[in-house]
């Protein structure tokens, strides 16, 4: 159910269903792995070796700990409600963008809109969009995140009047740059994955449970995609969160040493130069995990609330009532 399919047309989807379904899938998945984002962004911006034991973090268990003992389980779901928005907003326009291009690739060129590379192409393009909407957004979640007991934001309201004042309006889109070059390959992996995936599963035996095998098969496969886009998409990410926490330098002292970047290409340098290797796939184990469940219960829930609007809208016709969403 994922793109447009020209097979389906008595379940096809309006943009409007698209963007609740990827919203809401969106926020479901953003509120189940908050702590593993927080983890993350903790390893990514720390200069030091994460197994030197000059580093804050040096295990993804240990940060976990210091973490808890420090700051308190609240601190796992720091910048929630910017991550929340983002999520929602993310999902709503990354989705509809997608089904709308996979349908437009289909009515310009009568190519297979269900094919790997057409879904690799759109949903790059999508993450793409959707990015440059919700950025703002994304910013604010990594500050939130990266910020430690003493606040120098006290709320979503006071770091986007902070922000505006202190550093204008480029402020918020600190990155966007590495998180163009980043986002296309990775969504695009993610829905590449997922459609080659999904076509190796073996069909269901019966009827009854193609439902429940197509969900479980959604979680798998997008857990997979998740994983191998991650992987190979992972130093832009680093680069995108370092980035991102410029000018914000006075909250991170306490958590070891700090650096100040000119750019995409000199963040790279910098990295290398003092940190190795390594130093590019920083908090890649939590990346991983969040990598692996984030992607699946998206494709997951986004099929299940798809399936959920789809036995609304039957029943609606049985029962002679008006439909509530738009219809193709």
């Amino acid at each position: 159910m994922v793109g447009y399919d020209p097979r389906a047309q008595g379940s096809a989807l309006s943009p409007e269903e698209a963007a609740l379904a990827g919203s809401a899938a969106g926020m479901v998945t953003r509120a189940l792995i908050s702590p593993l984002d927080v983890l993350k962004i903790r390893f990514q911006l720390q200069i030091e070796h994460v197994s030197s034991p000059m580093g804050k973090y040096r295990g993804l268990f240990q940060a976990t700990r210091c973490i808890y003992s420090e700051e308190g389980v609240s601190a796992f779901w720091k910048g929630h409600v910017p991550a929340q928005l983002l999520s929602i907003c993310f999902g709503a326009v990354q989705f509809a963008s997608f089904e709308l291009l996979t349908e437009a690739v289909h009515n310009s060129t009568l190519y297979d809109s269900q094919t790997a590379g057409v879904h690799f192409l759109c949903g790059g393009l999508a993450a793409c969009s959707a990015t440059v909407v919700c950025q703002p957004l994304d910013i604010l979640r990594t500050r939130f995140a990266a910020q430690g007991q003493t606040k120098v934001y006290r709320n979503l309201r006071h770091a986007v009047f902070t922000m505006w004042r202190s550093e204008g309006v480029l402020s918020f889109y600190r990155g966007l740059s590495p998180t163009l070059l980043a986002v296309f390959p990775y969504a695009g992996l993610q829905f590449f994955f997922f459609n080659v995936f999904k076509k190796l599963l073996p069909p269901p035996t019966t009827a009854g449970d193609s439902a429940g095998k197509g969900l479980l098969g959604s979680l798998v496969c997008g857990s997979g995609a998740g994983m191998i886009s991650k992987t190979l998409t992972y130093p832009f990410d680093l680069f995108k969160k370092r980035l991102q926490v410029g000018g914000f330098e006075a909250a991170r002292v306490h958590f070891g040493q700090v650096r100040s970047y000119r750019g995409l290409v000199d963040c790279a340098v910098q990295i290398g130069k003092d940190e190795g290797v390594r130093g590019f796939f920083k908090g890649l184990s939590p990346s991983l995990v969040k990598a692996a469940l984030s992607t699946g219960f998206t494709f997951f829930w986004y099929e299940v609330f798809l399936i959920a609007m789809h036995s609304l809208k039957q029943r609606q016709r049985t029962n002679g009532s008006p439909i509530g969403l738009e219809e193709r």
